[in-house]
Formats: C-alpha cells, structure tokens, sequence
C-alpha cells in the first residue's frame, strides 16, 4: 500500500458486513447467549494495549496500570458494566473508553485501598511489550484519548497482520508472505523485488502482482477486523477514517 493510498484509505471499502463481536457483547450483558462470552474475551485481547496505554498516561505506575487494567476486565466479563451498553454507543471502542473512565472515577474514590487483582490473569498479556510500546510515544502532545486511539489503531492492525500470516501459513504459502509482509504499508522498490524473487525462485513480475495481492487480502482483513467492533456498516468506513487518522498522525 503506498503512502498515498493509506492517507487517503483507498482500497478499505467494500466486503459485506456480516454479524459482529459487539453485536455478541450486546446479547452477554442480557443472557447466556452461545459464543457471546468467548466473543467478549477476544474482544478484549485486542483492547487491552490502548487501555493500558491510556492508564499509563493518567499518571499510574506500570505496575498499577497493569493491575487496573486487568481489574477493569475482570469486571468487564463478569458483565457488571455491559449493563451500561446500548447500541446508542455503537462503537465497542467508545463504549471501552467510557467505561474505563467511569472504572478509573470509582478507583480514585475509593482511594485504591482495595487490593487489585489479586494474582489472577484475567486477560493474557506481554506485559513488557505494551511497556515497550507505550515508551515509544512522544511524552508530550498526546492525551489520554489520543494515545489510546493510536495504540487501538496499532494492535487492530497488528492482529490482522497475524490473522493475514496465519492464513496464508495454512495455504502453504508461509515463506512468501514472510519475504512479503514489509511491503504491507511501504511501497516497495524493483531492486528490492527482484532480490526476493531471487530468492523464492520468481521472477519479479510475479512478485509484484503477490504484494498487489497480499495488500488486497490485508485490507480486506482489516475491514474484517473493525467489522467485529461496530453496530453497523456505515460504521465501518467510519472507523476506518479514524484508524488512518490515528496512525498518521
């Protein structure tokens, strides 16, 4: 995808729009709907970076924003704050956010004095990589909000890249898209294609309709991806100008 092509989000649209994660989060918080648990915690996998992020830049140590964090979730899926979802919220994104904010008020109130956690892993995580991460953004200039929006924007595109490398492992096709994948958000050089079809054995005529393709499936994995978060269609484009507006930014 060149650099044009990403400001502008050409290529994201498109692909049907078929039943979402939220819409199974919605049905959690009312009953013991089959797969809506199991679409909650995925869910949360994906938004535990830009929450940790988010707490981090309140001011909390790594520590406490680890265990606010998975405090947060463990609430979360016990369903005590999707009593407060409603498709007015649209947005699981927003939806997160809000009620982190409301989680973090509560906190403050009690003073902490209640001991978090506890131990359990509610939310498997690489702790020193959402560190890591964290880190490597600008200490001044971001708020809270933004810095959450830059790191959802950063996992999403993270997870569809795994979801695009494990697809095409299972097709057989695991070293091309290895030699392939840098090519995703930068414009690739002919010298730089002819080096790998050297060494996969191509030519790089061949290699560059692969990364026209493999660009292609990458964007339509990411629809995939924003499509679990959303209430609706119209949504999805919106999400998308916001994911290319966090990332450029």
């Amino acid at each position: 995808m060149s650099p044009e092509e990403y400001k502008s989000g050409a290529g994201f649209g498109g692909g049907d729009f078929n039943t979402t994660h939220w819409s199974a989060v919605f049905l959690a918080g009312q009953s013991q709907a089959p797969g809506a648990g199991t679409a909650l915690e995925n869910l949360c996998r994906t938004y535990w970076p830009p929450l940790y992020a988010y707490v981090r830049r309140q001011g909390h140590s790594p520590h406490d924003a680890q265990d606010l964090t998975q405090d947060f979730f463990a609430r979360l899926l016990e369903k005590k704050y999707l009593r407060l979802a409603s498709e007015e919220h649209g947005r699981f994104r927003s939806f997160l956010l809000k009620s982190m904010k409301h989680f973090l008020i509560n906190e403050w109130k009690r003073g902490g004095s209640q001991k978090r956690g506890a131990g359990q892993v509610v939310i498997s995580f690489d702790k020193e990589s959402a560190e890591r991460s964290y880190l490597q953004q600008p200490a001044e200039g971001l708020t809270p909000e933004h810095l959450f929006e830059k790191h959802w924007a950063m996992t999403l595109l993270e997870q569809a890249m795994e979801r695009l490398g494990s697809d095409y492992s299972a097709a057989g096709k695991g070293a091309l898209f290895g030699q392939l994948k840098d090519f995703l958000l930068t414009e690739g050089t002919g010298e730089a294609y002819h080096g790998i079809a050297d060494l996969l054995g191509l030519t790089a005529g061949a290699v560059k309709v692969a990364v026209h393709r493999l660009r292609q499936r990458f964007r339509e994995t990411v629809r995939t991806e924003i499509a679990r978060t959303v209430s609706t269609p119209a949504e999805v484009d919106e999400e998308l100008r916001a994911l290319i507006a966090a990332m450029i930014s």
